[in-house]
C-alpha cells in the first residue's frame, strides 16, 4: 500500500546515543555470588554517573549536526531515575547542553513508557498543527541496577538517547503510530523504594502480546503500509519474554527485526528503544520504513520513512566524529570488577579516603556560574586573544577590562600536560587521577579524569571533556566536567606504566584543588583563587 503524503518534512533531524564504557561480565556475577551469572555483559555508568549526566552525552552527540543547539526550542527529558524530585532535571541537561535562554526544559518522569511519550511528543512538536513546527529534542535515560544477584542486575543495563527534530530537514518522518493501553500490575515500584518488583511472567505475556499486535496493526494502517513494507523493525521491553513473543509474531520479512542489543549491554529500559533506532538510522538507506514497538504497561508503534537527507547526515555524524552505537559496542571495557559495580551502586559501603566529606554546593554561587559550571565556557580576551578558564573580567596578559567573549570549550579537545594520582582525595572510585589540559587553540586547566585507570594515564594524551556529578551532599548533586581519554578504552602506548605524584611537574595540592576541592567544582567556581596563571593556560 502507499505510503500517505504528509504536509511538510518534518521528523528526526539529528541523533545521538550514549553508552557508557564499562561493562561487567555477567559470569562475573555468578563466580562471586554462586548465581546470578550467564553470558554476555551489561553495560554499567560509572560512578560519577547518573540518568542526566548519560542524557547529557547523548544529547551532545545529538547536536554535533543538524540544527544545532541554538535552534532548540524545546526540550523533553525522560527517565524512570531522576536524579531529583520536586525540581527539574531537564534544566540541568539544559544548562550542560548551552541550550537558548528562550528554549523550554520539561521532565517526562515516572515509567518506562513515559519515554515513548517523549519521542512523540517531539515527533508531534516539529510537524504540522496548532503548536507545531518548533524544533524539538527528546533525551531519554535510563540506569538500572537490581538486587544483587537478581535476573533485572544482569539482565539490564545503562544508557541513553537524543533526537533533535525539525520543520525542516528531516532524515526520517513520522508516517504512523498507534497504541493500546490495559490496566494490569506488571513491574511497579512505590515512593522511596530503590528496586522495582516484577509480577509472574506468564502473565505478563498473556496481556503483552495481544496489546502489542494491536498497537503494531494500528500503526501499520494509520502510515499506510503493510508488514511487508517494514524494512526494519525494532521491538523493547522490560518483559523480555512478552517482547520475544510479540516480535515473532509480527509477520515480517526474515531479517527485519533489529538486534536486541541485550547479549552487549542489556536491556536499557526507557532508552532502549531509542539507543536501538540510533543503531537502525545508522545503518538504514533512504526510503526505508522503520517501525519501533515498544511494550510497557501497554504498547506504543510508531512508522518512520527515512528521508535522502539520511545519508549526508550519516556521512556529517562520521565526519564529526560521533560514534554510532556499533562503534560504541566494540570499544566497552568488560573488566569491570563485581565487587567496584556493588560499590558503584551503594549496595557493597566501603571505607572511603580519609579526606573530610565534601560539602553541597550553594545555589547563588553556582547559579553565578552557570555558564561556566554547566556549558564549560571560558572567555576569550577579545584585545590580545588570550583564553582564560575560568572565564574573568580581566585579561591576565594584556589587563583589558570587560574585553571578553564567552566560548564553550566542552566540545574542544586537549593534552595533558602533566598529571598526579591522589590516594586520599574523597572519590567514591579512589585514587583521583588529576590532570592539568591544554586545549587545541589555547587555554590550560586542572581537573579530574574519568573512564580511566592510574597505570594508563601518560604525558601527552589526548583527552576530551566530559559531564559528570563530582558528588552529592546533603541531597545536592554537584555537576561539572571531567576530563577522558579521546578515545575511551582504548589502551595507551606500550611501555608507559603506572604514574605516581612525582611524575608531573605540578605539586599534588595544585591539581587536587581542581579535582575535588570547591574550588572548581564546587561553592568556588568564580574564586579568585581559580583564575591564576597556573589553570588559565596560553593565548594563541
Amino acid at each position: 500500500m502507499p505510503a500517505r503524503a504528509r504536509p511538510v518534512s518534518a521528523g528526526i533531524a539529528a541523533w545521538g546515543s550514549y553508552l557508557p564504557l564499562w561493562r561487567l561480565q555477567r559470569a562475573a556475577i555468578g563466580s562471586v555470588l554462586g548465581s546470578g551469572g550467564g553470558r554476555g555483559t551489561r553495560s554499567v555508568a560509572s560512578y560519577d554517573e547518573d540518568t542526566t549526566t548519560l542524557g547529557v552525552e547523548a544529547g551532545r552527540r545529538a547536536l554535533a549536526t543538524g540544527p544545532g543547539a541554538g535552534a532548540i526550542q524545546d526540550l523533553f527529558f525522560s527517565t524512570p531515575d531522576p536524579g531529583y524530585l520536586d525540581k527539574t532535571s531537564a534544566t540541568t541537561v539544559h544548562a550542560a547542553l548551552g541550550l537558548p535562554r528562550a528554549c523550554g526544559a520539561y521532565d517526562f518522569s515516572g515509567s518506562s513508557r513515559s519515554a515513548t511519550a517523549t519521542l512523540l511528543q517531539a515527533f508531534a512538536g516539529s510537524g504540522a498543527g496548532d503548536g507545531a513546527g518548533r524544533t524539538t529534542m527528546a533525551v531519554v535515560s535510563d540506569l538500572r541496577t537490581g538486587l544483587a544477584g537478581s535476573a533485572e542486575e544482569r539482565d539490564s543495563g545503562d544508557g541513553a538517547a537524543a533526537f533533535v527534530s525539525a520543520p525542516e530537514g528531516a532524515v526520517a518522518v513520522l508516517e504512523g503510530r498507534g497504541a493500546s493501553s490495559d490496566e494490569f500490575l506488571d513491574r511497579w515500584r512505590v515512593p522511596g523504594e530503590t528496586d522495582s518488583h516484577v509480577w509472574e511472567e506468564r502473565f505478563g505475556e498473556e496481556l503483552y502480546v495481544p496489546l502489542a499486535r494491536e498497537a503494531f496493526a494500528a500503526a501499520l494502517k494509520d502510515a499506510g503500509v503493510a508488514e511487508g513494507d517494514v524494512d526494519h523493525a525494532v521491538v523493547t521491553g522490560l518483559h523480555v519474554r512478552a517482547t520475544r513473543a510479540a516480535a515473532a509474531g509480527l509477520g515480517v520479512r526474515e531479517g527485519v527485526l533489529a538486534p536486541d542489543l541485550l547479549g552487549s549491554v542489556g536491556n536499557l529500559g526507557a532508552a532502549h528503544a531509542g539507543v536501538a533506532l540510533c543503531d537502525v538510522l545508522e545503518r538504514a538507506q533512504p526510503g526505508q520504513v522503520i517501525v519501533v514497538l515498544s511494550l510497557a504497561d501497554g504498547a506504543d508503534a510508531f512508522v518512520l520513512r527515512t528521508m535522502p537527507a539520511l545519508l549526508e547526515a550519516q556521512r556529517a555524524r562520521a565526519a564529526a566524529g560521533v560514534p554510532t552505537v556499533a562503534e560504541q559496542l566494540a570499544a566497552g571495557r568488560d573488566d569491570l570488577t563485581y565487587a567496584t559495580f556493588l560499590t558503584w551502586r551503594g549496595q557493597m559501603h566501603r571505607e572511603p579516603p580519609r579526606r573530610p566529606d565534601p560539602e553541597r554546593p550553594g545555589a547563588p554561587t553556582v547559579h553565578r556560574s552557570e555558564e561556566w559550571k554547566y556549558a564549560f565556557a571560558a572567555s576569550r580576551c577579545l584585545a590580545c586573544g588570550f583564553r582564560h578558564m575560568p572565564p574573568t573580567r580581566a585579561c591576565l596578559n594584556c589587563h583589558a577590562i570587560d574585553q571578553m567573549q564567552a566560548e564553550r570549550l566542552a566540545d574542544v579537545p586537549g593534552t595533558v600536560a602533566t598529571f598526579t594520582i591522589d590516594h586520599l582525595a574523597f572519590s567514591l572510585s579512589p585514587p583521583v587521577i588529576g590532570v592539568i589540559i591544554d586545549f587545541d587553540g589555547g587555554g590550560r586547566y586542572r581537573c579530574e579524569l574519568t573512564d580511566a585507570r592510574a597505570p594508563e594515564v601518560s604525558i601527552g594524551d589526548r583527552v576530551s571533556m566530559t559531564f559528570r556529578r563530582i558528588w552529592t551532599a546533603q541531597g545536592v548533586h554537584n555537576y561539572f566536567w571531567k576530563a577522558r581519554p579521546l578515545e575511551a578504552g582504548g589502551m595507551p602506548p606500550e611501555g608507559h606504566g603506572a604514574a605516581g605524584a612525582g611524575d608531573g611537574d605540578t605539586e599534588q595540592g595544585d591539581t587536587r584543588r581542581g579535582d575535588t576541592g570547591q574550588g572548581d567544582t564546587g561553592q568556588g567556581d568564580t574564586g579568585q583563587g581559580d583564575t591564576g596563571q597556573g589553570d588559565t593556560g596560553r593565548g594563541e
